[in-house]
Order: structure tokens, then C-alpha cells, then sequence
């Protein structure tokens, strides 16, 4: 008796599991955008998927909307975690735009599922649009960004900063930035971008998520083409100055704020040779009437360093901040060396000094 119990059990969980299995289909990039075609040069769609299901995928047949295009599709059965694709061949035969649906039919659905791509046929002779010019260049990329800098920001917000972006490269191009930190999100519209097309990357930050209040720098990466790497040539810097919520509210409550004052934010340090250091002075001052903070101090330039004499200032109190600019890693600077501070003056809650200098023969 137990034991056709036990086979009856069997039965049951056996008849679920086959219930349950089936193939998922899962594409990256199911609807694309073309850009411009020249007239009778036919072009190729590549449609690349994966089986997230657990029971092998069998694509039987594959339609299309128009004569102008026929599809290829892999054939053989693509097993559970197994990738697999559909291509599509457009003849451009027509002139102006064009949108076409692909139908694929296979054992993960009852009905087909479909695809698409759109684009505009130029006819003969006519040159291709001229290409939409940014000012920054990452490989065939163009945008008009080249470092993110969330300035003067309160904790418990979710500002948001938006990059153009422009495909330059001969093929269709999914923007994707790579090495996200867990307080960064981004969201790419259009998800796919034809030759020549433009669109906007969104990059969310929740302010919640950042480390720490102050200061926070770190890079991020733009994927040129699909498996990229990350490496200086695609690095996109990233900075962050977070203000604690409500800081300042209360200091304007309190009626006696503090007040930081500098002899300088701007530094000449005129012709430097690559093995020279060269070292300027500021006086720090605290003209307010409550005790001045400064709680976070960076250089954003491995061209500076800095000893500061003291954090922080009693009403009237000054102290000297000694600024060294090395000359062997001027080379390496791409932008102007800076320092940035962070301080509990309600007015000035955010100081940059920048430093400039010329690296001598």
C-alpha cells in the first residue's frame, strides 16, 4: 500500500513539473530602428534571442508582413539557457519610410510572437543626411557630455541629468553604460538607435543610496558596441556633492550662521617643468557668528594635493590651506586641476578652487 502510494506521488509531481516546463523566449533588441537605407542596397536584421525557459525552444516557421523581406532563423532546437536568432533580409526596393513586422512561431506560445524594424529608403543620388555633430567623441559615439557632475544636491532626492547622444557608426547601436554604481540607474529612449539617429540617455540618482555625505567621484563606462570592455578610451567620470536634507533651514532659523571667506579660489601657477612642484597659499576665514565646518575636502586632480591647517573656525578665525601643483602628473590631466569643499555655510555650502598652469619644454 505505501508503496503505490509512493508511486502515485510520483505520478502527480511528475504530471506538474510537465505542466510547468516550458520554453521562454527572451529577445535584446526586438525592435530596431534602421536609420536611413540606400535605395536598392539590401540590409540585414539581425534578431538575437535566448530560451530563459526550462524546456527546449523549437521555432517552427517565421513570417513576414511584405514580399521585400524574407527570414532566416535557427532551426535546430535551442536548449534552456541556449541563444539562438531570426535574420531578416530587406530588400529597400521602395522609396521613403518603412516599418515591418517579423512573425515567429514556436513551441513557447500559442501565438506568434512578433518583432520589428523601421527606417527610410533614400533614393538614388541623394546624399545621406548630414550627421548631428556633439562635441564629445567616444569611439563612433558622439555626445554632448563628457563628465556628470550632480552639483549642490540634498539627501532624499532623485535628480536626474540627461545625455544626448548620437550613433555615428555604420550600424544600429544599443546605448548601454556599463559599471553602474548601486546609487546610479539608467534608462536609454530610444532602446536602439538607427545610423545617424539621435537619443538621450536618463541617469537617475538616488541620493538615498550614496555612501556618504559630501564628496563621491567615480567613473562610469559607455558600451560602443555590444561586449565591450571598459577602459580609459569609454570612461565617463562621475561627481557628487551631497548636502545633508534641511542643513541649511536651520541655520537660517538659528539667525547666525557662519560665513567662509578665501583670499583666493583661483590659482596661477604659471610655467611649471615636469619635475617641479609648485606651492600657493589661501587664508581661510570665518566672517559668520556660529563655529564654520569644512566636513569634506577632494581634489579632483591628481595634478594637486593639499594640507589644510584646520576643519574648523571659531567666529573670526582664520587658518592657511597650502595648495602643491606636481608638475610630473600634469601630463595627465585632462581638465583643469580642482578642489572642491564642502562646508556648513548656508550660502556657500559648495567651494571650488581651480588652479591653472602651463607645463614648460
Amino acid at each position: 500500500m505505501r508503496r503505490r502510494r509512493l508511486f502515485v506521488l510520483f505520478v502527480a509531481l511528475t504530471a506538474v513539473v510537465i505542466m510547468v516546463a516550458q520554453p521562454i523566449v527572451r529577445f535584446n533588441n526586438a525592435n530596431q530602428n534602421m536609420g536611413y537605407v540606400m535605395w536598392k542596397q539590401p540590409i540585414t536584421i539581425t534578431y538575437q534571442l535566448k530560451n530563459e525557459g526550462d524546456k527546449p525552444l523549437v521555432i517552427s516557421r517565421v513570417t513576414t508582413s511584405c514580399g521585400c523581406t524574407t527570414a532566416t532563423w535557427t532551426e535546430t532546437p535551442i536548449p534552456p539557457g541556449g541563444s539562438g536568432q531570426v535574420i531578416a533580409l530587406f530588400d529597400a526596393a521602395s522609396i521613403g519610410q518603412f516599418y515591418k513586422e517579423v512573425g515567429i512561431y514556436s513551441n513557447a506560445a500559442s501565438m506568434p510572437l512578433y518583432v520589428s524594424f523601421e527606417g527610410e529608403v533614400i533614393p538614388p543620388g541623394k546624399e545621406l543626411p548630414e550627421q548631428v555633430e556633439l562635441p564629445y567623441q567616444i569611439g563612433n559615439i558622439g555626445l554632448d557630455k563628457e563628465e556628470i557632475i550632480f552639483d549642490s544636491i540634498y539627501k532624499g532626492t532623485k535628480p536626474v541629468m540627461e545625455i544626448n547622444v548620437v550613433n555615428n557608426s555604420p550600424a544600429a547601436y544599443a546605448p548601454y553604460l556599463m559599471h553602474l554604481p548601486p546609487y546610479l540607474n539608467a534608462t536609454m529612449t530610444p532602446e536602439l538607435l538607427g545610423k545617424g539617429r539621435t537619443g538621450k540617455i536618463y541617469l537617475t540618482l538616488d541620493t538615498e543610496k550614496v555612501p556618504k555625505l559630501g564628496i563621491t567621484t567615480t567613473s562610469i563606462y559607455l558600451a560602443r558596441f555590444s561586449g565591450d570592455k571598459v577602459g580609459s578610451e569609454n570612461e565617463i567620470p562621475v561627481s557628487i556633492v551631497l548636502f545633508p536634507a534641511l542643513q541649511h533651514a536651520s541655520y537660517a532659523l538659528q539667525g547666525n550662521p557662519p560665513a567662509i571667506s578665501l583670499s583666493a579660489t583661483e590659482l596661477d601657477f604659471g610655467e611649471v617643468r615636469l619635475g617641479q612642484k609648485k606651492t600657493q597659499t589661501i587664508y581661510i576665514t570665518n566672517t559668520g557668528r556660529s563655529k564654520l565646518t569644512i566636513s569634506e575636502m577632494q581634489m579632483l586632480s591628481i595634478a594637486l594635493t593639499v594640507k589644510l591647517g584646520k576643519r574648523e573656525l571659531r567666529p573670526g578665525e582664520s587658518t592657511k590651506m597650502k595648495v602643491t601643483l606636481i608638475g610630473e602628473n600634469l601630463p595627465r590631466v585632462k581638465k583643469v586641476p580642482r578642489i572642491l569643499m564642502i562646508t556648513n555655510d548656508p550660502k556657500r555650502p559648495q567651494v571650488t578652487i581651480r588652479a591653472k598652469a602651463n607645463l614648460s619644454k
